[in-house]
């Protein structure tokens, strides 16, 4: 147990002062309105229009506070309440970044891809790992508890797989609101501070699951008792 605190402390540090920053900064810069005062769903409408693919992906508001995200099944950006028809510099950050994974599923963005073939293998993988590495640990059963290691490192995958989809849908949206004159010089370092907020959460994420695979990893190699 006291391993097991070890390994996870640092994450769950990470993962508690992320959720808090994410917060707290969309809080603070839902608050002020961004100079052009173009809702959420307005940018996101533009930059779909820039990117030409209005036509094939759609907008829809959905209850909720950051809940925003975009369906690659249906080709739909989903904004939250928070987001749709908000004029604040939070909220058009975050519909900016919803299209941004809007545009990457439409130029076939290579680490998109990969997330999106490891979903159903990672649904999979995450419900079974941990019962079969607690069964194998139980039984004495090295190769059950190998097999468990072996489905949760397709989570772990999967969690690094996002870092980098995440991380250019930011940057993404950062440009082309840039771009489109949708944001000024002066409010750029805003959108950032709110998109490297939210990033923050996925990095913790990663994290978490690292720290867990190289938990199980000690486990199998009979490091704890």
């Amino acid at each position: 147990m006291l391993s097991y605190l070890i390994f996870m402390l640092p994450a769950l540090l990470i993962s508690i002062y992320a959720q808090m920053k994410v917060k707290s900064t969309f809080n603070h810069f839902s608050h002020v309105r961004s100079r052009r005062g173009t809702t959420g769903a307005e940018v996101a409408n533009v930059l779909l229009r820039r990117a030409g693919i209005s036509s094939t992906v759609g907008i829809d508001a959905i209850p909720g506070s950051l809940t925003d995200h975009y369906d690659p099944r249906s080709k739909r950006v989903r904004l939250s309440q928070d987001v749709y028809n908000n004029t604040s510099i939070a909220a058009i950050g975050v519909a900016a970044h919803e299209v941004g994974h809007a545009i990457q599923h439409a130029q076939h963005y290579g680490p998109l891809e990969l997330r999106h073939t490891l979903v159903p293998v990672t649904n999979f993988a995450s419900s079974l790992a941990f019962p079969v590495i607690i069964i194998g640990a139980f039984l004495y059963n090295i190769n059950l508890i190998m097999v468990g290691i072996i489905l949760f490192s397709a989570v772990v995958l999967f969690h690094l797989v996002t870092l980098p989809v995440e991380l250019n849908a930011s940057r993404r949206a950062i440009a082309e609101l840039s771009a489109a004159g949708l944001v000024s010089m002066e409010e750029v370092p805003m959108v950032k501070k709110v998109l490297g907020a939210a990033a923050l959460t996925y990095l913790a994420a990663a994290l978490a699951a690292v720290a867990n695979l190289l938990y199980y990893l000690m486990i199998f190699s009979g490091g704890d008792d």
